[in-house]
């Protein structure tokens, strides 16, 4: 373990039980750590709850106003959802000065993360390219609070829907972040423990039931891994709004900036948790590992 890749939490989780749990320096199994990107597959998950109260559907366009002048408008829920909108935007977590996502979450657009997203033109046609895209999400964040009937400013309907819905249902102690026009920041910031991560992650293994309740609308758990590209920087599949490891069927991996792993494996019946805090350039060995803690557990064909 070096100073480039740090493991601040690693645990395993088959057949619904904990069966290994292992911390970093100064974290213990009530330390909450940052999801970074894996918050994108909690946003997948609220936008199925809300599709199930018929407040959003994503075969949805028309999202905005300042869409209506231009082609943007043929942008639909599930284009977002898919990473296939084709508003420009530029994911560099280095180089600031190209980077849009640095820039909305810390220069300009930080009051308003949605807004900055919003307001990109359009380099493709709607469905066309699959970019990844921090924007992209925090735009769903905000087609999220507007149909819960948010204001601009405030948040206090969709944090009580994410909490009765989705964190308190799973028993997950979760703290998700807002930004001042009061948009969860479903990109980059939902703060928990390891053993609450899991949680989410036996959500998806288990097709959105938890405890015997339906928590995530019937097959909505397909749609995330309904897989529309291949990033070959990561070697990872994306669905919607969550990334699949090949080789494993019906695989799902939820993966943030700087080696945050939520990895579902139906076919082994095992959820697989790491957080840490590990450079790019290492980011491959790390999904290696994580693959050879996976291949000690059987393939049983699921639960």
């Amino acid at each position: 373990m070096t100073s480039d890749n740090v493991t601040l939490a690693q645990l395993v989780m088959h057949h619904g039980e904990v069966v290994s749990e292992i911390y970093g320096p100064d974290v213990t199994a009530q330390t909450t750590l940052i999801s970074w990107s894996m918050a994108k597959s909690v946003t997948h998950a609220l936008v199925g709850i809300a599709q199930m109260d018929g407040l959003l559907n994503v075969s949805d366009s028309h999202l905005f106003s300042q869409w209506e002048a231009d082609e943007r408008r043929n942008i639909t829920l599930q284009q977002l959802l898919e990473m296939r909108s084709g508003l420009s935007w530029v994911e560099d977590y280095v180089d600031g000065d190209a980077s849009d996502v640095i820039e909305m979450l810390f220069g300009s657009g930080k009051n308003d993360n949605a807004g900055y997203a919003i307001a990109q033109p359009l380099t493709s046609n709607p469905g066309a390219e699959w970019v990844y895209s921090s924007g992209t999400t925090n735009i769903v964040a905000r087609l999220l609070g507007n149909a819960l009937g948010d204001a601009s400013g405030f948040h206090v309907n969709i944090e009580q829907f994410m909490r009765s819905r989705l964190f308190d249902a799973i028993g997950m102690h979760a703290q998700p972040k807002f930004d001042a026009a009061g948009t969860f920041v479903g990109s980059s910031y939902v703060f928990a423990t390891a053993r609450d991560f899991a949680k989410f992650g036996l959500l998806y293994l288990r097709d959105g039931v938890c405890n015997g309740e339906r928590i995530l609308p019937e097959g909505w758990v397909d749609h995330a891994r309904a897989q529309h590209a291949f990033d070959k920087e990561t070697g990872l599949g994306y669905g919607a709004h969550w990334w699949t490891l090949p080789g494993e069927r019906n695989s799902l991996v939820a993966a943030g900036y700087e080696g945050q792993y939520v990895m579902v494996i139906p076919d082994r019946d095992l959820v697989v948790v790491r957080l840490g805090k590990t450079v790019a350039e290492l980011r491959n060995t790390v999904v290696a590992e994580l693959r050879e803690v996976i291949e000690q557990f059987p393939v049983t064909g699921g639960q």
